[in-house]
């Protein structure tokens, strides 16, 4: 087949792809119109955070797979491939662990001042009396919103901290996952007002949907107690950001961000967020799956999608309506 890299991927797991008779081609750097030229060959096109649009696939008459190296499919229009019969596959699970590594540094960098401290010292300032004024994790509640493979990995590790942890209770959670909850000793409560109320720390795991988009707006904050730390690496649409700046100036809420709205589809360029600036939020820029670690896991999930689709299966799709 006929294999396009749209974003960056592992040379070692391309190579093993040509190893077995696949064409492959490696260019990071496209997307948008010069993306669109290249897919007129394409059968099988992997993306990271590139943009798939429909326009795009106008011009892809040979293309039937897409392959999202990650969990989100966001920026693909799952849609429009339906009608064009192309399978949109994803690797869910395989970055949890980074993902939650970063929304835990982010967690602690907010209760300790980390980055303040860091910039301080290279300032050539000594400020011990002001970074001594920490709260500490021992004790507190985490609400966790989002229990797929990234928010169980964060409750792991929040409870490793002796964090006590909280979920809303679902009905129609698997059995398996509900066995899971269980050994971590995670508390469930009936709905979202429960968890505001008795959570100081959110923790946002959820995928972007018609439900979650938004789910962070000003009635949603204006429940929250002043203090409280919000934690997402999720979705940048989750949040309402001037409704989260509005209420961070009043209630002094405290928040650790990985992902924003309208924010580069690139690996370098500006970005002019007023949320980001806000002397209470500590920023990372989109990386909390980039770690090699996770990349060579998310690959090895590329592959076996590549190689289910190369023998007539279809797996981790995303629309499941192709050929019916």
């Amino acid at each position: 087949m006929n294999i396009l890299f749209a974003d960056k991927f592992p040379e070692a797991a391309v190579d093993q792809l040509i190893a077995q008779q696949h064409e492959c081609l490696l260019s990071p750097e496209l997307g948008g119109d010069s993306l669109a030229a290249a897919l007129p060959d394409v059968e099988v096109l992997v993306v990271r955070s590139t943009q798939v649009t429909a326009e795009m696939m106008v011009s892809a008459e040979r293309l039937r797979l897409i392959v999202r190296a990650g969990s989100g499919t966001n920026t693909i229009d799952t849609l429009a491939a339906v009608k064009r019969d192309i399978a949109v596959c994803n690797v869910p699970g395989r970055n949890a662990a980074a993902v939650a590594e970063l929304a835990m540094g982010l967690l602690i960098s907010i209760d300790r001042k980390i980055p303040d401290n860091v910039f301080s010292l290279r300032a050539g300032r000594w400020n011990k009396k002001f970074f001594s004024t920490s709260k500490g994790l021992v004790g507190r509640r985490m609400g966790i919103f989002g229990l797929g493979a990234t928010g169980l990995a964060m409750a792991q590790r929040a409870i490793g901290f002796e964090i006590e942890v909280y979920a809303i209770d679902r009905p129609d959670r698997f059995e398996e996952k509900r066995r899971q909850v269980e050994k971590l000793g995670v508390k469930l409560v009936a709905d979202q007002d429960s968890l505001i109320d008795v959570c100081d720390i959110l923790s946002f795991h959820v995928p972007a949907t018609d439900q979650t988009r938004n789910m962070v707006n000003a009635k949603f904050l204006a429940k929250l107690s002043p203090g409280t730390i919000i934690i997402n690496t999720s979705r940048g649409d989750l949040i309402d950001e001037p409704a989260l700046i509005e209420v961070m100036d009043k209630k002094d809420i405290l928040v650790g961000l990985d992902v924003y709205r309208n924010e580069p589809g690139t690996a370098q360029g500006e970005f002019d967020s007023a949320l980001a600036r806000h002397p209470n939020v500590y920023g990372t820029h989109h990386i909390g799956a980039s770690t090699k670690q996770a990349q060579i896991a998310v690959a090895a999930g590329v592959l076996d999608v590549i190689h289910a689709f190369t023998s007539g299966q279809i797996i981790n799709c995303v629309n499941p309506s192709i050929g019916q």
